[in-house]
């Protein structure tokens, strides 16, 4: 969530950043500034009233030892309808208040100066690429046949037990995803990540923390009963580990590592894109999450993106490095780096990791903040990664691999595995 501040300050800055976005900002900047106005304007007011009422209050018992009675009896009729006047104020300042607030979460982050303009992901730019392109036959099957002749996923089965979107794993399919879990956790404690274990439910206050709500209640599973939603990403649990929480700045940053699985209700979604594990509504993820003082955290958000490099390095899968456009980024990033890796039998490009600085936008929700060495409280910066998400992941494995004798897993895999190949 924006600051207050930060709008009133640079309202046309915030309009002309937010059009990158393709977000048209001017009538709620507007409205925000008006309302704040008003908010100033009823506060002076108020703190003045109260200030009568302190200063009247004093008097009340001089008056008394002075015998005396009726003018203190005056004041004191003052003083009360002063209170009932001042008790309106505050109820309207917190009318006030609760509208700004509204108004402020339907802003989305500002963009960093690096986005580049566009409007869809055919407008990101190319940062990078590595890896070797394997070369497969003509009949190179699609991974979703791959998984029903070697027996390890089972698609109809995930639709007879919970419904579409929802794989089973078998033999040595299920241990591929063990496998790949570890060792993901594995590089990122290597990388100084330590590990925790969320839940995998969280309540509404978690989900406004790291702006899932409201901008994507609709993409959440919600357990109405208990009022609960099912996480799309161990982002959510992790980040709220750090809210409503004072850290030292001695202690940042903080760097966590966690497993989860994951579930997206995807509505909409269909077509040969979303084929097999290309979309899923429950998925396996390994997330990096980073709280950090405001001046390192692109230097930590550059860091991220080499550990996550590393990974698909490692893998011997074929990468490339995507900044978003502003018209493709989240509504609470401030700067995006999308990996993906080239799947030879679909011949496409399959996203597999979103590297992420929210500058001080979640922060603020979440009120993660720090105290530095003169003891001022500021507002962290919060990053996060897939380090990585793997059900395209595996899907670029058993396709890239594929041979006449089997599918073969990668050297860093085969002590997790323990085979090293698919047959």
């Amino acid at each position: 969530m924006l600051t207050l501040k930060t709008i009133n300050e640079n309202p046309e800055e915030v309009i002309r950043k937010l059009a990158k976005k393709n977000f048209d900002a001017k009538a709620l900047v507007d409205q925000i500034i008006e309302l704040d106005n008003e908010r100033r304007s009823t506060q002076a007011v108020l703190d003045s009233t109260l200030a009568e009422i302190n200063s009247l209050s004093r008097s009340i018992g001089k008056l008394l030892k002075e015998g005396k009675k009726e003018e203190a009896s005056q004041i004191r009729d003052k003083v009360s309808k002063l209170k009932e006047t001042s008790r309106s104020y505050d109820d309207t300042l917190k009318e006030t208040e609760e509208k700004i607030q509204n108004l402020l979460v339907l802003l989305p982050n500002l963009p960093h100066d690096s986005v580049p303009e566009g409007k869809s992901a055919e407008d990101n730019v190319v940062e990078k690429t590595g890896g070797k392109m394997p070369e497969l036959p003509a009949d190179a099957l699609p991974h979703w046949e791959l998984a029903g002749k070697y027996d390890i996923i089972d698609f109809e089965l995930g639709v007879k037990i919970t419904g579409a979107g929802f794989p089973v794993y078998k033999g040595k399919g299920a241990q591929l995803q063990r496998a790949l879990i570890n060792f993901f956790l594995d590089k990122a404690r290597e990388a100084g990540f330590e590990e925790v274990q969320p839940p995998y439910m969280v309540n509404a206050a978690s989900g406004f923390g790291t702006g899932q709500l409201p901008d994507k209640e609709g993409q959440m599973y919600h357990v109405e009963i208990d009022d609960l939603y099912l996480i799309p990403t161990a982002e959510v649990p992790v980040t709220n580990i750090y809210r409503d929480v004072i850290l030292d700045e001695k202690d940042l940053p903080i760097k966590n590592t966690a497993y989860s699985a994951c579930f997206r209700r995807e509505a909409g979604s269909y077509g040969k894109d979303v084929r097999g594990l290309n979309r899923l509504h429950q998925f396996d993820k390994v997330e990096i999450v980073c709280i950090e003082k405001p001046e390192n955290s692109y230097a930590r958000l550059r860091q991220m993106v080499d550990h996550v490099q590393t990974l698909v390095d490692a893998l011997e899968l074929p990468w490339r490095i995507l900044r978003l456009c502003g018209g493709d980024m989240s509504f609470t990033s401030a700067l995006t780096f999308d990996f993906e890796v080239f799947s030879a039998a679909q011949k496409r490009w399959l996203e597999v990791s979103s590297v992420s600085n929210f500058e001080s936008y979640q922060a603020n929700r979440l009120k993660c903040r720090y105290r530095d060495a003169n003891r001022k409280i500021h507002l962290c910066h919060t990053l996060n990664g897939s380090a990585l998400a793997l059900p395209r992941i595996v899907a670029a494995l058993l396709e890239n691999n594929q041979t006449p004798h089997g599918i073969l897993i990668p050297g860093v895999l085969v002590p997790y595995t323990g085979f090293d190949r698919i047959d």
